[in-house]
């Protein structure tokens, strides 16, 4: 039958679909030259030149005056020269299942550079002073969290005698961070400062989102303005021209799977950039994308306070969306996130009624397939209609012979006249299609997923299940399946390949996340269970029959 015919191509599709995109996630470290680590400590263009000044940025340096400030969540590590986050940790994510080290979000070394910077330009700004950035002073060197906050100041006095105090402020419980500058110009003249804060990481290519149709998860730049809420800004456009946009709010941001690094600048005119420094024949050197905001001046004898907040963390949606308009998007759920995006709501329902994202994933399983159980009827009853129609359609086809026009014409004839619906059998699949693509993207963009055990040996959902048992249970269900479903195949080659379909998805689910098959094996689980109460319906209206 044409219908089971066209159900093959588009399940093959989809699987192989899955299968390339989860290949494509597999990890592929690229060697950086060695000639990074100079990028790293020696390169000019690392602080912008501010809007009133035409002075050359200085040279980008990195001291050995390191300080710690620590949350319940994070682990911040702070270079004095400059005030700029070199280092992040997450306190409450591993690297991997069950590991100690906790998981590294920014660093700087001679292989991976990844930092949060920020600092002062203008015309009397100490991050534009042509004698190097400013070293601040602290109190100590390791700062933990007591109460509901954390301030840590850092302070830096200019050759006038403006006093210049950086204070890095983290929240209990919270991954955004507040950075401020609290500028006192005790001196005799108007001063004019300049805020910015940038994003600086190796530029990998390969890491790019080369096409829509691969779903592989995006690496890469992102911001979002009063015009465009989310706008990826890939390596590759860095590479190849510098992004220039003024924004009334916003934020600017670099994405990798589950993490997300963004500056949230005030709402002001915010002027957003970015920068492809230290490129060549051996590198593509290094991204960044930041943003400026406007120039204060600031009279002789008065102070000001300037600041920004800096997101270090997990993709929480929740969270994200209440700092800035826009944020909680870099949980990218692509082109379908309309039907994506309700889809984790209702998986976070039932995670807080059961507590276990695997008993959340069974229960939105058996919803969205109780939601679809009228196009499932639809989809069997029409394959039994056309199971019927065989012995008609075999007599055209002796009839017309080899007038290929008549034949269809008197194909239409006969389903008009039995009102059954060729496409019937596929329509139900294909409306399906997007819901299952969306709730991949909904168990692959989610981070509450990362390392959320199930039940025995299923202890990381976004992981392959480790003993294969999953993927061996779905391909039974669909062997089940396919023996309990009606069949019109005449062509034995055809049959074979239907035969063969089990052993195929078997195989491919074998590297899929667990929690995507656990998905598919209770979606199989409620197939049969609604095809045996389809089938013994239709069996009493003589409508079924497996021969």
């Amino acid at each position: 039958m044409e219908s089971q015919r066209n159900l093959l191509v588009i399940g093959l599709l989809f699987v192989s679909f899955l299968l390339f995109t989860e290949w494509q996630n597999k990890d592929n470290p690229v060697a950086v030259p060695t000639t990074i680590q100079a990028i790293t400590n020696g390169l000019t263009g690392d602080v912008p030149a501010g809007s009133d000044s035409s002075t050359d940025a200085p040279i980008s340096e990195q001291s050995n005056n390191l300080i710690t400030i620590s949350s319940d969540v994070l682990e911040l590590t702070i270079d004095t020269l400059g005030g700029d986050i070199v280092r992040a940790d997450l306190l409450e994510h591993a690297t991997e299942l069950d590991a100690e080290e906790r998981f590294t979000l920014l660093q700087n070394d001679a292989t991976n550079v990844y930092v949060a910077q920020s600092g002062l330009i203008g015309a009397n700004g100490p991050d534009a002073n042509a004698d190097g950035r400013p070293q601040y002073t602290t109190t100590a060197q390791n700062f933990s969290i007591s109460g509901d906050t954390l301030s840590i100041p850092l302070s830096y006095t200019d050759t006038n005698g403006v006093e210049f105090t950086k204070v890095f402020t983290l929240t209990r419980g919270s991954y955004d961070i507040e950075v401020s500058y609290q500028v006192n110009n005790q001196s005799a003249n108007a001063i004019s400062v300049q805020m910015y804060g940038q994003l600086k990481q190796n530029i990998d290519l390969s890491t790019d989102e080369s096409s829509g149709m691969m779903m592989k998860a995006y690496r890469g730049a992102a911001l979002g303005t009063t015009d465009k809420r989310y706008e990826k800004y890939k390596f590759s456009d860095i590479s190849d021209a510098n992004l220039s946009r003024t924004t009334d709010a916003g934020w600017i941001g670099m994405l990798q799977h589950y993490f997300v690094t963004a500056w949230i600048p005030g709402d002001s005119q915010n002027h957003f950039y970015s920068l492809n420094i230290g490129r060549t024949e051996f590198s593509q050197g290094q991204a960044i994308i930041g943003f400026k905001q406007p120039v204060e001046a600031i009279a002789a004898n008065s102070e000001k306070t300037i600041s920004a907040k800096l997101w270090l963390g997990p993709k929480l949606q929740d969270e994200m969306g209440q700092l800035v308009e826009g944020l909680d998007l870099t949980v990218d759920y692509s082109w379908l996130w309309f039907i994506a995006q309700p889809l984790f709501k209702l998986l976070q329902f039932f995670h807080g009624l059961v507590g276990n994202w695997g008993i959340a994933v069974i229960m939105i399983t058996f919803t969205v397939r109780g939601a679809m159980y009228p196009l499932t009827k639809a989809q069997y009853t029409s394959m039994a209609k056309m199971r019927l129609l065989q012995p008609k359609l075999t007599a055209l086809r002796e009839k017309c012979g080899d007038d290929k026009q008549k034949m269809s014409q008197s194909m239409m004839a006969l389903y008009k006249e039995e009102k059954v619906n060729p496409l019937g059998g596929c329509f139900p699949m294909i409306i399906q299609m997007p819901i299952f693509i969306s709730l991949y993207w909904a168990l692959m963009e989610s981070v509450e997923l990362r390392h959320a055990p199930f039940a025995l040996w299923i202890q990381d959902l976004s992981a392959q299940d480790p003993y294969y048992v999953l993927p061996l249970l779905m391909g039974v269900t669909m062997f089940m399946i396919q023996k309990m479903s009606p069949t019109q195949v005449q062509d034995p080659m055809q049959q074979k390949v239907m035969q063969f379909m089990p052993v195929m998805f078997t195989f491919f689910f074998l590297w899929f996340p667990a929690g995507l098959v656990l998905y598919w094996l209770m979606s199989n689980v409620v197939t049969i269970i609604q095809q045996t109460i389809i089938f013994r319906a239709l069996e009493k209206q003589g409508l079924h029959s497996k021969k």
